[in-house]
């Protein structure tokens, strides 16, 4: 069994976080935006864990374990932050968010 080389992975890494975004860059509905920042999270995730094959001490894999955390911390609290937004003023679109009053 041949193993892949580490330009695939770049390749494949680089290739998800421009589609990040270009998510993010482009769409006005907040969960799509969401969807993006998740996308260049886990570029940076295949990037951490590509990079720790050639190390010893397994230390991207324990950050990509760490950042993986930090995703789903992030988006529990973005979701509740959305739900409250969308009960408030009706729309998930960015563009009509340009206020937010109390």
């Amino acid at each position: 069994m041949t193993a892949i080389p580490l330009t695939y992975y770049l390749v494949v890494a680089a290739f998800l976080l421009c589609a990040g975004l270009l998510i993010v860059l482009t769409k006005k509905n907040a969960i799509m935006v969401l969807i993006g920042i998740e996308l260049m999270l886990n570029a940076a995730n295949l990037n951490l864990v590509a990079f720790s094959r050639n190390d010893p001490q397994l230390n991207g894999q324990v950050f990509a374990i760490f950042s993986v955390v930090l995703a789903a911390a992030e988006v529990a609290i973005a979701l509740a932050i959305l739900l409250n937004i969308y009960r408030k003023y009706n729309s998930s679109d960015l563009d009509d968010l340009n206020t937010l009053e109390h």
